[in-house]
């Protein structure tokens, strides 16, 4: 009976795709259809749609920027002890670094940290019984990557001044050097170097070779012991 009445849909739905296909149209109606144009939707890319205002969208998903370079610019971290307001904010920082066009990861569940405290219920005749504490610290993790410190810095302050209660934030980023860095911190430290003097240990070193010389060339000039000097022949007038 199921088998049947299946069968019969299919065949009403056939007859009305026949019954719509052979109906003709008017002439000046398919005129009108193929003269006057369609009217086109706006082209909108994705990122001018992110960062733009469009009420309502903070319930979808927010927009992934591809990478562009694949050079980290920052990490942002979050903790909280409820774990749907953390998804919360964690969500808005999406929306906020899609609107300044931040290529950003999705969030990444890091390992959950537990506390226990155990406590007595009493000092006395209660301290057997004990009573036990836990609390749990979510945590979520954002890296962000090819953008300029500016707007890096644009986007922290903008999550620290909207910052939920009971969220907490804790931002590490990475400046690049310029070219050259090198050679001019290598500049700076000679500068700064006083190399037409001589270290200590040189002094010494010259003053002990002084000291050594001194004490040859007086032992070379001495007499030996036992030598009879020769006097000189007296010459006469």
């Amino acid at each position: 009976m199921f088998a049947r009445s299946c069968r019969s849909a299919v065949v009403t739905v056939q007859r009305c795709l026949r019954f719509n296909s052979t109906t003709a149209v008017p002439p000046a109606a398919s005129a009108s259809f193929a003269t006057s144009p369609t009217p086109q939707p706006p082209q909108l890319s994705e990122p001018a749609y992110a960062s733009s205002v469009v009420h309502g969208r903070s319930v979808r998903q927010p927009h992934y920027l591809p990478k562009t370079h694949g050079i980290p610019v920052a990490t942002l971290h979050f903790r909280s002890y409820h774990p749907q307001l953390l998804d919360f904010f964690v969500h808005f920082a999406g929306h906020a670094a899609a609107a300044l066009g931040i290529p950003i990861s999705k969030p990444v569940h890091l390992p959950t940290q537990r506390r226990l405290w155990t406590v007595i219920r009493g000092p006395f005749v209660h301290k057997k019984s004990q009573e036990n504490f836990e609390r749990r610290t979510h945590k979520r993790v954002i890296k962000a990557w090819d953008a300029h410190p500016d707007v890096v810095d644009m986007l922290v302050q903008y999550l620290e001044k909207h910052l939920a209660a009971g969220v907490g934030l804790r931002t590490v980023k990475w400046t690049r050097a310029p070219v050259g860095v090198g050679q001019k911190t290598l500049e700076s430290v000679m500068g700064q170097l006083r190399l037409d003097q001589q270290s200590q240990a040189e002094k010494v070193k010259a003053l002990g070779e002084q000291i050594v010389k001194q004490e040859l060339a007086a032992a070379a000039g001495a007499p030996k012991e036992g030598a009879v000097e020769k006097a000189a022949p007296e010459t006469s007038s």
